[in-house]
């Protein structure tokens, strides 16, 4: 193809590397986005002196892509990684949750089930192919395999609070995808994680500086309001801010914000496709606070009745002097449209969480908080379903000049900054461009969609 030029439509990670890739293969490139500011997920708020992320971020060890990206922008030496820990709450009690010896002591799990449950996890983090599992549900998988016990204890209540009404409809193959990446970064039983000092924004302000540098056009605030297709081709698009010609248009923002401009563009078919697939949201409850809550950096809630289904204690992973001594928690919750929280306001959110923070953790003083904050979005992740491979779109649309980008194709992984760079990759490549840069890890996005892999 070898296009000259090229107009990226959404300012997410995606696009941005969409954009730098592009820059690097000599391609004029200009980035519309949407919103006032650059960033999608990585956007950040001020917090102690310093950045933090609204959505809870870190990065694996074996996440290539991200760590080549860092090193691009000369910020290799801002990366750290550092051991973290995991606990679950599961009957008004909070376990270690670790390595075996923490499974031998979790009671909520029966002695046959411990030992389902480790052969299973091992398997599907370490030898099972994903491929094989698109069609029966995680939660049936379990019942069947790991046992009554361990599925009920542990299992079922994680899949019900993440993912709502969808809980016996995620496909296990999602869950080897997720149990894949965990187990990878795991060295005798501990887990390393990664962070950039300064937060994602350090990457977020390097990116777009090395963007303007390389040429590219940055245009912010500028929502599509409409596309201009004829001859079965993608001739323009027009925003608030004018209207904005190319032959190569690279669509990297949900499919929930570009069906209705397709269907509106006349490409029917394209937009029924696209209408398939819908999105979680997500909240993330912020609290900024004078103690710790607890003893770990990731709390799995196992236990019904919660509003959220994780307490990622930020400050257990990154020293609370960081932030002038404050201690900080991410309350997570992933909700699908229907659901009744969809529609709740940010006070009875606020008021929902807390009680579920004294649940947790009884200790908690509402004179210890500092401040709570809450970020939300409608499209945090697709839904994936069973047989959810069949709606991936493929990158090179029927519309000529249109590449599609997205959340979509992460699948069967989970969704995170490294992932997204490698969906870019995969983009860059079926245009023809070269993207071999970028080396490949163990990431499983970028799988579907763009044809067979470059050998």
């Amino acid at each position: 193809m070898n296009p000259t030029s090229a107009t990226v439509l959404g300012g997410g990670i995606t696009g941005l590397v969409c954009a730098y890739l592009l820059a690097k293969n000599g391609v004029k490139v200009r980035v519309i986005e949407g919103s006032g500011q650059f960033g999608g997920l990585l956007n950040t708020f001020e917090i102690g002196g310093t950045r933090l992320e609204h959505f809870y971020h870190h990065f694996f060890t074996h996440d290539a892509e991200i760590n080549w990206l860092l090193g691009d922008l000369g910020l290799s030496d801002r990366i750290y990684f550092r051991k973290t820990s995991m606990g679950v709450y599961r009957n008004n009690r909070t376990y270690d949750f670790n390595g075996p010896a923490d499974l031998l002591k979790f009671a909520p799990i029966d002695w046959p089930g411990k030992i389902r449950f480790a052969a299973t996890s091992l398997y599907l983090g370490r030898f099972a192919n994903w491929k094989s599992g698109e069609d029966i549900s995680a939660l049936e998988w379990f019942f069947r395999y790991a046992g009554r016990s361990a599925t009920d204890a542990l299992w079922r209540p994680l899949l019900e609070i993440k993912f709502g009404p969808y809980h016996d409809r995620v496909p296990i193959a999602w869950m080897i995808g997720r149990l894949s990446q965990r187990m990878q970064s795991r060295q005798a039983g501990e887990e390393q994680l990664g962070y950039l000092e300064g937060s994602l924004q350090t990457l977020l302000d390097r990116l777009l500086l090395k963007l303007e540098a390389l040429g590219v056009e940055l245009i912010s605030d500028a929502p599509v309001e409409s596309l201009e297709i004829t001859g079965e081709r993608l001739r323009s698009v027009t925003t608030r801010k004018g209207r904005f010609e190319d032959d190569h248009f690279i669509a990297t923002m949900p499919s929930t914000y570009l069906t209705p401009l397709l269907r509106d563009a006349g490409a029917g078919d394209l937009a029924q496709s696209l209408s398939e697939i819908r999105y979680f949201g997500a909240i993330c409850g912020i609290l900024e606070m004078k103690k710790p809550l607890g003893r770990h950096y990731w709390l799995n809630i196992a236990e019904a009745g919660l509003p959220f289904g994780g307490i990622i204690e930020h400050t257990q992973f990154i020293d609370p002097q960081v932030y002038n001594g404050s201690h900080i928690a991410y309350l997570s919750r992933y909700f699908a449209p229907e659901e009744e929280i969809a529609s709740m306001s940010e006070e009875e959110i606020r008021r929902l969480f807390l009680a579920g923070v004294v649940k947790v953790h009884p200790h908690f003083k509402q004179e210890d908080l500092m401040d709570f904050r809450l970020f939300r979005t409608r499209t945090a992740a697709t839904i994936c379903d069973l047989g959810f491979s069949k709606r991936v779109p493929d990158c090179r649309t029927s519309i000529d000049g249109l590449f599609l980008a997205n959340m979509a194709h992460v699948y069967p992984d989970e969704r995170s900054v490294n992932n997204s760079i490698r969906v870019a990759c995969e983009t860059i490549r079926v245009m023809g461009l070269d993207s071999a840069m970028v080396p490949k890890g163990r990431s499983l996005s970028g799988l579907l969609g763009f044809g067979p892999p470059d050998k």
